[in-house]
């Protein structure tokens, strides 16, 4: 064997990777010195794209395949190793791989409650939570602007930076909506896409892009679920009078049941002394005879008496003044308020469930306070 054939053993010919973190981006190909022999198998898997970078200067980019690095397929190397003169010689250049498949499963959550103003319900807090996916379309983008010359990079050395974005851009979409935070669920597909589509202008200038995005969950504080929770089971109770009845009679002969309670035999012995009664007032009926009158029919049993219904609520009113808010202030008092001049028909007012500010003669309720005027001063 000859000194060249000796010399040339001393280099690389097959180059690859095979990768089975599963969290990698970008590998470096390590090699002594980066000499790479001319004419060397370059293998590019499918999922994988190898960046060449030579003296500091991104030269080339291969998709999946496999390449002799020579002439023919290195032309911006060929011209900055000058091999269109012959020169064939091992050349020094790194050599990096960009995993271009998609990395799915990747979780994103507010860290703190966004602010919305809900049509419903006014100024709510709100958090979210769900997963996205993220791939490098453009490796030598990704290369030059988030990699620069680490050996080794991994998703958990970007996966931040990207909630950030994703939580930035929610925060807007969300509270720009102006959906209901009872109809959040059913939309949660279609605010995913819309996300989605507002950060993959700021991705693609790192070379990435963002295919799926999913909205898993949107909730409000516990104090205000547990709020809406009451109000559901008020809903689904109906009647409060039946079904407090109801309660006491299960109450009542889950206690008759229990061996040994005094609350149970108390109960018995009211029970029982109930039916007493009723048998009592049977007996003093007068029997009727066979040939003696029917008796008289008895009274039919008076309805029970409806409850009243709830009080309406009385609205509390804020007013805005000079960039400045006051109150809140009841009717009444923004009655005697116009009275003395102090508020006019284009006072900005708001209340809980109005949307934004109006002026007061564009609200029904309050806009008859500066209609009724006062009749005349006795002695006129």
């Amino acid at each position: 064997m000859g000194i060249f054939d000796f010399l040339t053993g001393e280099f690389i010919d097959v180059i690859h990777w095979v990768d089975d973190t599963r969290d990698t981006l970008v590998w470096r190909f390590e090699r002594e010195g980066h000499e790479i022999k001319y004419g060397a198998k370059l293998t590019v898997r499918e999922g994988q794209a190898a960046v060449f970078v030579h003296e500091g200067q991104l030269a080339d980019v291969f998709t999946p395949g496999l390449y002799m690095l020579e002439t023919n397929n290195m032309p911006v190397m060929t011209t900055l190793q000058h091999w269109d003169h012959g020169f064939k010689s091992p050349f020094k250049s790194e050599i990096y791989y960009v995993n271009t498949t998609r990395f799915a499963d990747l979780k994103w959550g507010t860290k703190n409650p966004i602010m919305a103003r809900d049509p419903e319900f006014g100024p709510v807090r709100l958090r979210a939570y769900g997963t996205y996916a993220i791939r490098v379309v453009d490796p030598a983008r990704f290369l030059t602007e988030i990699v620069g010359t680490d050996g080794e990079f991994t998703m958990d050395e970007i996966s931040y930076q990207i909630r950030n974005i994703i939580v930035q851009e929610f925060s807007r979409v969300i509270a720009s909506s102006g959906i209901p935070v009872l109809d959040m669920a059913a939309n949660t597909a279609d605010l995913g896409k819309l996300v989605a589509a507002e950060i993959s202008g700021t991705l693609a200038e790192y070379g990435l892009s963002i295919p799926e995005l999913y909205i898993e969950n949107i909730s409000l504080p516990p104090a205000v679920e547990a709020a809406m929770d009451k109000r559901t089971s008020m809903g689904i109770v109906g009647d409060l009078g039946a079904y407090t009845q109801f309660s006491a009679a299960e109450a009542m002969t889950a206690a008759a049941q229990t061996p040994n309670s005094g609350m149970g035999a108390g109960l018995g012995m009211g029970m029982g002394m109930a039916m007493a009664q009723q048998m009592a007032a049977q007996n003093a009926q007068p029997q009727v005879g066979p040939w003696g009158a029917a008796p008289a029919a008895a009274p039919a049993p008076q309805a029970a008496a409806a409850p009243p219904p709830p009080p309406p609520l009385e609205h509390v009113w804020h007013i805005a003044e000079n960039g400045a808010t006051k109150g809140p202030f009841s009717k009444a008092a923004l009655g005697r308020m116009a009275t003395a001049g102090e508020i006019t028909r284009e006072t900005h007012v708001w209340t809980a469930g109005q949307d934004g500010w109006k002026h007061a003669e564009d609200v029904a309720e309050l806009a008859q306070l500066f209609t009724i005027l006062p009749p005349p001063p006795p002695g006129i």
